[in-house]
């Protein structure tokens, strides 16, 4: 994810209330591998955000494009809530208009990144269109509290707001979930902020959307999911290489992905979503999809 998009995300806030609920952790040893999904590949998606000028200026020319690399999904932006930042051509569509678009290039839209304020304020109208998308997966993109002057109860707080939109999400027989950044991944005095919202969602009502690129803050993804068996729904894929010091196509970095992929499986996770530099979706896939 681009540092662009992550101030957008972070600029647009969310306001803090509600009751805290603790929730046990699960144990990865009471969970058999061979119970979950192993053929993640065979859904792989991409992320609009790194194409998403090309998308708006090209909807159908796009989606063929990512199509004929491989790729079987995508995951969109809320073209209301990401208007300012290159999706807005995108709302003079119905959800019904551009689910055909997608539909024509042989893709499918089954996850959506939104922001929680417009959960918040536009609930039944944003509901008609990811009906309308044919969306089952709503990802909340990060809550984004200010760094200095939040506690873990504020976390706890603001996790327990998305317990409820996700009670509401769950009746609309849609599955939320959270996608983290790095500011999960630092500490409150002794706890990590990824492992307080672990402990404050309701492992039913709110799934995560793993961002694999904290392994460049030393983070492993196939740790979280053996840690928190079950609690994943999907995972925003990319690469890095510590000896060069930077972001390389999948497959060319650190990552062991055979482990990430039964790691993965524990973990719950149906889809696989690529989001990497334009240029490099191309290697990704192709990388992906030998596996």
């Amino acid at each position: 994810m681009t540092s662009t998009r992550r101030d957008f995300i972070k600029n647009t806030g969310i306001a803090i209330g509600s009751v805290a609920i603790i929730n046990p952790i699960m144990h990865a040893e009471a969970f058999a591998p061979e119970n979950y999904q192993t053929n993640l590949t065979e859904s792989l998606g991409f992320q609009v955000w790194p194409v998403r000028e090309k998308l708006t200026a090209d909807m159908e020319g796009t989606l063929k494009v990512m199509a004929k690399m491989g790729f079987k999904e995508v995951e969109m932006c809320s073209p209301f809530s990401f208007a300012e930042w290159g999706f807005a051509p995108l709302t003079k569509f119905s959800g019904t208009e551009l689910r055909k678009m997608i539909e024509a290039a042989g893709l499918a839209c089954t996850s959506c990144h939104y922001d929680i304020n417009e959960l918040h304020d536009h609930f039944k109208d944003r509901m008609e269109w990811t009906h309308q998308m044919g969306i089952k997966q709503i990802i909340i993109t990060g809550f984004w509290l200010p760094e200095e002057k939040s506690s873990a109860d504020d976390y706890r707080r603001v996790a327990d707001e998305l317990n409820a939109i996700g009670e509401k999400t769950k009746a609309e027989g849609i599955q939320m979930g959270y996608h983290n950044h790095d500011q999960e991944f630092q500490k409150l005095g002794e706890e990590l902020i990824y492992d307080i919202l672990m402990d404050q969602f309701d492992p039913e009502l709110v799934k995560m959307q793993f961002q694999v690129a904290v392994i460049r803050l030393g983070y492993r993804a196939s740790d979280y999911f053996q840690k928190y068996p079950s609690r994943f729904i999907s995972a925003h894929l990319s690469d890095w290489s510590a000896r060069e010091g930077k972001q390389v196509p999948v497959g060319q970095g650190d990552i062991d992905w055979k482990e990430f992929i039964k790691s993965a499986a524990i973990g719950g996770v149906k889809n696989l979503i690529v989001e990497v530099p334009e240029n490099m979706f191309e290697p990704s896939a192709s990388f992906l999809l030998s596996l």
